[in-house]
C-alpha cells in the first residue's frame, strides 16, 4: 500500500513540474505570436497543475485508515477528487469554447492577428511532451489501480489533442485563413469536455456501486468452483468501492457436513478470492447446503 502511494506522488510531482513548463511556454509563445488557440492550450496546461493537486489530496485521503465514522475505509475519496477533476475540466473547457464562438461570431476575420511561428513550434512539443506524460501517468495508474491518476492521464492526452487542434488552427491562420486559430479554440473545447465525461462516468461508477466486468466475475467463478467442498456457485455479486471491489459469494456444499467442516470450505473461498484478485478488499460467503 505504501508503495502504491509513494508512486502515485513521484508521478504527480513529475506532472507538476512538466505541466508549470509547458504552461509558462505555450503562455509565453501565445503572447509573442498573438494566438488565441495557443493561449488557451497554456490554460488547459495551468488546469493540469491543480488538477494534479487534486490526485495528491484524494490519494492521501483515500489512503487513511477505517475508523469508528467510516468502517469501510476512505477508498472512494480517490472517486471524490476524480469527480472535482472533471468539474474543473468541464468549466476551464467551456471558457476556452465560449472565447472561441465568440471570436468567430464577431465575423471580422480579417482583423484576428496571423500567429506567429514561434506558436506552430509550442504546440509541436505540447503535443510530444504530453502524450509521453499520458503513458508514463497511465502505466503508474494500471499498476496501483488508481481511478485518480488514470483520470489525470486522460487529462494530459486531453491536453495532447488539444494541441493537435491548436497546431491545426495556428498553422491554417499562418496559410491565410485567421478564423481557424478561434476555431481551434473550439475543437479544444470539445477535447476538454469529452475527457471530462469520460473521468466524471468512471468516478460514478465506482461511487454506486456498479459491479465488475462480467469477464472478471466469470474469472472469481472459476476460483470458487476450484475449491474442495463447493458443489455449486448460488450467487455471486460485486461492487466497485473506489479502487478497491467488494464480493457477496453464495455457494452450496454437502449438507450433512458440520457446521466446522463447512466453515472451512468458506474460509478457502474467502481467501482464494482475496489472494487472486489483489483488488479485492473483502469477499463475503455464505454457505447452503446442497439439495441436489
Amino acid at each position: 500500500m505504501k508503495r502504491k502511494h509513494n508512486l502515485a506522488y513521484k508521478v504527480s510531482a513529475v506532472s507538476i513540474i512538466v505541466n508549470l513548463a509547458l504552461s509558462f511556454l505555450k503562455l509565453l509563445a501565445g503572447i509573442l505570436a498573438s494566438s488565441g488557440a495557443m493561449i488557451s492550450d497554456a490554460v488547459h496546461s495551468a488546469s493540469d497543475v491543480l488538477s494534479t493537486v487534486i490526485v495528491i489530496v484524494g490519494v492521501a485521503m483515500s489512503r487513511k485508515k477505517s475508523d469508528a465514522d467510516h468502517q469501510y475505509g476512505h477508498e472512494r475519496m480517490e472517486c471524490m477528487a476524480s469527480l472535482l477533476l472533471a468539474a474543473i475540466l468541464a468549466l476551464t473547457g467551456g471558457g476556452i469554447g465560449v472565447s472561441g464562438i465568440r471570436k468567430i461570431a464577431e465575423g471580422n476575420y480579417e482583423t484576428l492577428a496571423v500567429p506567429g511561428l514561434i506558436a506552430l513550434i509550442a504546440a509541436v512539443v505540447s503535443i510530444l511532451v504530453k502524450e509521453w506524460m499520458y503513458w508514463y501517468t497511465r502505466a503508474a495508474a494500471k499498476k496501483i489501480n488508481s481511478g485518480a491518476l488514470m483520470a489525470d492521464a486522460w487529462h494530459h492526452r486531453s491536453d495532447a489533442l488539444s494541441s493537435v487542434g491548436a497546431f491545426i488552427g495556428i498553422f491554417g491562420a499562418r496559410m491565410g485563413y485567421p478564423v481557424l486559430d478561434a476555431v481551434a479554440s473550439v475543437v479544444i473545447c470539445l477535447f476538454i469536455e469529452k475527457a471530462a465525461f469520460d473521468i466524471f462516468r468512471d468516478a460514478m461508477d465506482k461511487m454506486v456501486d456498479k459491479s465488475c466486468p462480467d469477464e472478471l466475475v466469470e474469472k472469481m467463478r472459476e476460483v470458487v468452483r476450484k475449491q474442495d467442498g463447493v458443489i455449486d456457485i448460488d450467487d455471486i455479486k460485486t461492487r466497485l468501492f473506489g479502487d478497491k471491489i467488494y464480493v457477496d459469494v453464495e455457494f452450496s456444499a454437502d449438507g450433512k457436513k458440520s457446521l466446522e467442516e463447512s466453515h472451512d470450505i468458506a474460509e478457502r473461498v474467502h481467501a482464494a478470492i482475496e489472494q487472486e484478485f489483489p483488488a479485492v478488499k473483502h469477499c463475503m460467503v455464505h454457505v447452503n447446503p446442497y439439495h441436489g
